[in-house]
């Protein structure tokens, strides 16, 4: 019987992910555990191995497709024996993926080079937009039928269609079976109109009905109208998952999550001066960094403050036994943060050289769910930047995330009344409300101050 190779959850949160390379092709036999393409979700790429052994009878997703949903079928796989054909049809491909998997018909527009839609006639690409915004949105449309014929067309290029006022009567599908889908009503917007016929006016947008809003709850569309930015005046690049990504969730963050800020000055002369002599102390190729320092200081006042090292759900609050630091390293197109596990237990050396390897498969790409999930405490560091002070938003379900700035000279005070020079550093800490009081959220700077300006007390 023939066994269909569905997209596969890499991750708890993965919702989709792009094909971006098939490691066998149709006629292929491959055993379980060989690996047999390449997915790249909205944080990393990874191997995807097959679970059965057979035949590769039909790539059903050709390599370099965005947007594959979960489940998505994506190839079939023919047991030994077995004739191309038999057994069970695959199941239907996810609208999304099907859409995506189609070849673009002649003049739908160039692909821009590492996937995704370009602007179609040169222009403001609108419509690309509206289709990010509402691709996984329901809505509930009508089915399109011509007397006894049905018109074959996917749900999304019906939402597009809907939307830019296209008769799907006359469009010819590229789809499987002559299916009408989203490229094709890109090419027929192009030609009916250019980019220009594009653009949404506030008239046009629509309400969307979606999991969690009500039918009063209306959620524009983010598209660009012509009459602010003329076409060909920019131009347009399409979203990459880690980007759509990104957007949503820290969006759901910053209008979900209650939060405050803390901002503390630290001085940091001690710290750096416990730096140095740590690593002309240590082997060739030990190089502790003020980073790794704030770390390990984070993890430790999180285990002095243990109200602080915790998350909030509908069920309850979830107090963390141990401190995961998650630390924000900024990659190509977005950011990622991979997580330094059980780090009050962890020596500086061994911080370091964690931190190290995690940024650069991180840059790669290169990272495993488990590495960049789960964190406890985030840690968001610009001030190699020049950055003095800045607040973050927080990285649910996380209850807290502390924003660096740079050390710099700065006066201060000293003990005996007089003058002096320090190096001075601003840090702001966000809270999530529901979970973190602003007494809680200082007792917990009090504690990371400590550790920074006394650094000894973290080798205690």
């Amino acid at each position: 019987m023939a066994i269909n190779i569905t997209m596969p959850a890499l991750s708890p949160t993965m919702e989709e992910g792009s094909l971006t390379k098939w490691l066998v092709k149709a006629g292929d036999t491959v055993e379980a555990g060989d690996v047999i393409a390449e997915i790249e979700t909205d944080k990393a790429t990874m191997e995807v191995e097959a679970v059965d052994e057979g035949v590769v009878t039909e790539i059903l997703v050709a390599e370099g497709t965005e947007g594959v949903a979960v489940n998505a079928v994506i190839a079939v796989l023919a047991e030994e024996g077995e004739e191309a054909g038999e057994g069970a049809a695959p199941e239907p491909v996810p609208t999304d993926a099907v859409a995506s998997a189609s070849p673009a018909p002649a003049g739908a527009g160039p692909s821009r080079a590492g996937g995704g839609d370009a602007p179609a006639g040169g222009g403001s690409d609108s419509g690309s937009d509206v289709r990010d915004a509402l691709a996984s949105t329901p809505m509930k449309l009508a089915d399109v039928g011509e007397g006894e014929r049905r018109i074959k067309a996917s749900p999304l290029a019906r939402r597009i269609a809907a939307l830019q006022g296209i008769d799907l009567k006359a469009v010819t599908g590229s789809g499987p079976h002559g299916r009408i889908v989203k490229a094709d009503v890109e090419s027929a917007a192009a030609g009916a109109g250019g980019a220009a016929g594009t653009a949404l006016v506030p008239s046009q947008q629509a309400e969307i009905v979606g999991p969690g809003r009500g039918p009063g709850d209306l959620i524009l569309p983010q598209v660009l109208d012509d009459r602010v930015y003329a076409p060909g005046s920019y131009e347009l690049v399409p979203l990459d998952g880690m980007r759509r990504t990104v957007a949503k969730r820290l969006t759901q963050s910053f209008m979900q999550v209650p939060h405050f800020p803390l901002t503390v000055d630290i001085q940091l002369d001690r710290l750096l001066a416990a730096r140095s002599g740590m690593n002309a102390a240590a082997p060739k190729g030990v190089k502790v960094s003020v980073n790794d320092m704030l770390i390990k200081a984070s993890a430790l006042a999180l285990m002095d403050e243990p109200d602080c090292n915790a998350s909030y759900s509908d069920e309850g609050i979830a107090y963390h036994k141990s401190a995961h630091i998650s630390v924000a390293v900024a990659i190509e197109g977005g950011l990622i943060t991979p997580v330094i596990r059980d780090a009050q237990g962890k020596s500086l050396r061994q911080i370091s050289a964690e931190m190290k390897d995690l940024a650069t498969r991180a840059r790669d790409r290169k990272l495993k769910p488990q590495e960049y999930m789960g964190g406890t405490f985030s840690l968001s560091n610009l001030g190699m930047f020049g950055i003095n002070d800045f607040a973050s938003i927080i990285n649910p379900p996380e209850g807290m995330i502390m924003s660096v700035g740079a050390g710099e000279k700065r006066p201060i005070v000293l003990d005996d009344g007089t003058l002096g020079v320090g190096t001075m550093m601003s840090v702001t800490l966000t809270c999530d409300h529901r979970v973190i009081g602003g007494a809680e959220g200082a007792q917990w700077l009090a504690a990371f101050k400590r550790y920074v300006e006394t650094p000894e007390a973290m080798l205690l």
